[in-house]
């Protein structure tokens, strides 16, 4: 077999090529994985091993294996043969340019949804899935292409940022913690602008919750027309004149598209506030005015303190980003963005993928959780994702009954792996880090001109 090429597979040989991979087949079937190969056209095969739908599977173990290189990722995915080598990266790197951002796009809207049942607990309030709307950025590769693609955030009279970076805009269910949709934008870009899209993928049955930096008329007429309940916070100095007042101390105001549109009552939707501050001096918050507005405008069913402590699980989407960029996808001292691709094709690939991992692990803790009926919160994503990656190269996917005892086993080790009871406790909104005393790297630092001489001839002796 020579070096960096692969015929196709041996005679006899189990037909999936990475068959350290099989326990995933329980979350993403290699039956959807064709589906979405074949409606992208990339249902071709090639005469090698890296063909699409063995490159799909690569892409989909990147988004597990985050922090080690392509062709670990390749070990991590398959059993060793004697006399096998390892394909090289510029041939797996090729691959994932042949293969392209469409079949893996295609296969995360074929695969990630809402998984929360009626049953499970925290997911839900008064038969209202709970879903989010959020956004993050990520540090990519500092190459041309990226930079030219996502930009860099500004660093006021510092200079630009240090790496390019890309906003992703997330809707995610709350009460398991699966991102089912998210948009990509330059980071530079406003968060709002990717809201309409999100919109589309929002369930039925969702009451969304936003915070102040989404509030939009058009969310709200956009989100009620198709009978979507909303709960979010609105700046401060949001006008609401009441309408009615309720004995809880929330009213009835009405919300408009402009201020000419309110001077002449006119395309008004009307809303129920809810004003509130704590009183606790070690809380964040303390002292400062919050104002919530809902699409619940009975008082007697939704009670004021009820739905400022439902507003609260909104933090539940920042502990998705914690997720995947802290423990699912950890700083790595080889290289120091958060994202390994180069360019910005293959970082809009990788994003899918490592959104993909989330939810098979995220749908993996839902299953153990529900047989056990604890809540998802009480597993810990670090250790349930840990087990999955030390228990997948164990499962022996040769037939039916013995993959079926692998996952019954697996579903046993995360449920158990519980997390203690969230504690009373806040953390301050600061930065750990400070400047360095080296100079900022500027623009013309980023590719300067190399030596002309070798060190030895650059060489001189002074007398």
């Amino acid at each position: 077999m020579r070096q960096g090429r692969f015929s196709f597979l041996p005679a006899g040989e189990s037909p999936r090529f990475l068959d350290r991979l099989a326990g995933l087949e329980q979350v993403i079937t290699p039956d959807v994985v064709r589906q979405c190969l074949c409606e992208t056209g990339r249902d071709g095969q090639r005469n090698c091993e890296l063909n699409h739908e063995v490159m799909m599977w690569i892409v989909l173990a990147m988004g597990m294996f985050t922090e080690v290189p392509i062709r670990q990722v390749f070990k991590c995915s398959r059993f060793s043969r004697t006399g096998e080598a390892t394909p090289s990266r510029f041939a797996l790197c090729h691959g994932r340019k042949r293969l392209g951002i469409a079949p893996v796009r295609r296969l995360h809207h074929h695969v990630v949804r809402p998984v929360a049942q009626s049953c499970s607990r925290g997911a839900f309030y008064h038969g209202y899935r709970l879903m989010g709307i959020d956004s993050t950025v990520y540090d990519l590769s500092d190459t041309e292409a990226n930079e030219a693609a996502f930009g860099r955030p500004s660093g006021g009279h510092r200079g630009p940022g240090a790496f390019p970076q890309l906003r992703k805009v997330s809707l995610v269910e709350l009460g398991t913690h699966v991102e089912t949709a998210f948009v990509l934008k330059p980071c530079r870009r406003n968060e709002t602008v990717a809201v309409p899209a999100l919109l589309k993928r929002l369930p039925a049955d969702a009451l969304l919750l936003t915070d102040r930096g989404f509030f939009s008329y058009s969310l709200w007429k956009n989100s009620l027309s198709r009978g979507i309940q909303l709960l979010g916070r609105v700046p401060q100095n949001s006008i609401l004149a009441p309408l009615e007042t309720f004995s809880d101390g929330s009213f009835l105001a009405k919300i408009y598209p402009s201020w000419q549109a309110r001077r002449h009552d006119q395309q008004g939707i009307v809303v129920r506030a809810i004003r509130y501050t704590l009183d606790e001096p070690q809380r964040t918050g303390h002292g400062e005015k919050h104002v919530l507005i809902t699409s619940f405008l009975d008082a007697d069913s939704h009670p004021a303190e009820e739905l400022i402590l439902l507003y609260h699980q909104r933090w539940e989407h920042e502990s998705v980003f914690d997720e995947q960029k802290t423990h699912h996808d950890p700083q790595r001292a080889h290289k120091p963005a958060q994202l390994r691709s180069q360019t910005p094709a293959g970082v809009v690939q990788e994003m899918y993928a490592m959104s993909l991992g989330h939810f098979v692990v995220r749908s993996l803790m839902h299953q153990a959780a529900r047989t056990e009926d604890v809540d998802p919160d009480r597993l810990s994503f670090t250790g349930c994702f840990q087990i999955l990656r030390c228990r997948l190269p164990e499962c022996d996917g040769s037939t039916v009954a013995t993959l079926r005892t692998w996952y019954e086993a697996l579903l046993w080790e995360m449920s158990n792996e519980r997390c203690d009871p969230k504690r009373n406790r806040i953390n301050p909104r600061v930065i750990k880090r400070k400047m360095s005393n080296w100079p900022k790297k500027r623009p013309q630092h980023r590719r300067p001109p190399q030596p002309t001489k070798t060190f030895r001839q650059s060489i001189v002796t002074l007398h």
